[in-house]
């Protein structure tokens, strides 16, 4: 599934090609995602100038003075930017045109993603309302995830994977930063001093901003605007590795499962 960095890869692609382009045409070939497409999608964007296109959390967000396009690539999903000829694909579920000549391409295999409007505040949006901080932003603090992690017993992998309480650290980075924080992935998220939810939290970071440098991570569909993988995955140092040497001590890792998702670790440089 796309992360954080797949998204965020993904809206730096596509933004200067949107950035104050007028939707000339909307062309929806398969609107059935997790959910339908919005029925009134056409109607509302054709005509509109995208004024802004960002990231919150997993979702982009195409902002026009109508409202805003909402779209979350789900297991499988890619936004291409493609010329008018270029030839349909057949997971090529949605295109919009706009005035520069480009198509916006919505390409989703497992068909998992989603594509809706909203003309309401996009603050205020059901998807969107109870998301915590974003984690390179000034909001996300060792002193909240601290305060956070009071009396809580859950893992702390499964802590900062939750998306209330900070967004978009999603399986592998979870696994990588805790890795680079030495600590141990099932120890218990209230049971973790201050000083190391610093460490954490700067780690988390690093992690993040390197992938997002590398254009994300592909392990099976990830591709970006132009349609290249993302070669974080050549950094992984943990994830994926389970049973090879650790590359600090050289203990062979081991793995776990944690909310039915793998964890991979060593247990000697994490505690």
């Amino acid at each position: 599934m796309p992360e954080l960095p797949e998204v965020e890869t993904t809206c730096r692609g596509i933004a200067p090609h949107l950035q104050n382009q007028i939707i000339t045409a909307v062309q929806i070939r398969q609107p059935q995602l997790r959910w339908p497409v919005t029925a009134t999608l056409a109607e509302n964007l054709m005509g509109q100038q995208i004024n802004a296109v960002t990231r919150r959390a997993k979702y982009l967000l195409i902002t026009t003075n109508n409202g805003t396009l909402i779209i979350h690539l789900g297991m499988s999903g890619s936004l291409r930017i493609v010329d008018l000829n270029w030839p349909v694909g057949k997971h090529d579920h949605l295109d919009i045109i706009i005035d520069n000549g480009k198509i916006l391409r919505y390409n989703d295999p497992r068909r998992f993603g989603s594509v809706l409007w909203t003309a309401e505040p996009i603050a205020t949006h059901p998807l969107l309302k109870d998301l915590g901080p974003e984690p390179l932003s000034n909001d996300f603090s060792a002193d909240n995830l601290y305060r956070l992690s009071k009396n809580r017993k859950v893992p702390v992998k499964s802590f900062i994977m939750n998306s209330h309480i900070v967004v978009g650290v999603g399986n592998i980075y979870a696994n990588e930063a805790l890795f680079m924080a030495g600590l141990l992935p099932s120890r218990q998220a209230g049971k973790i001093a201050l000083v190391r939810y610093e460490v954490l939290v700067n780690c988390i970071r690093e992690i993040l901003e390197k992938a997002i440098k590398q254009g994300g991570t592909t392990l099976r569909d990830f591709v970006n605007e132009t349609g290249k993988p993302g070669y974080f995955q050549q950094q992984l140092k943990v994830y994926g590795r389970h049973g090879q040497p650790c590359l600090n001590c050289g203990q062979p890792l081991d793995e776990i499962r944690l909310a039915n998702r793998s964890t991979v670790f060593c247990r000697l440089c994490q505690r």
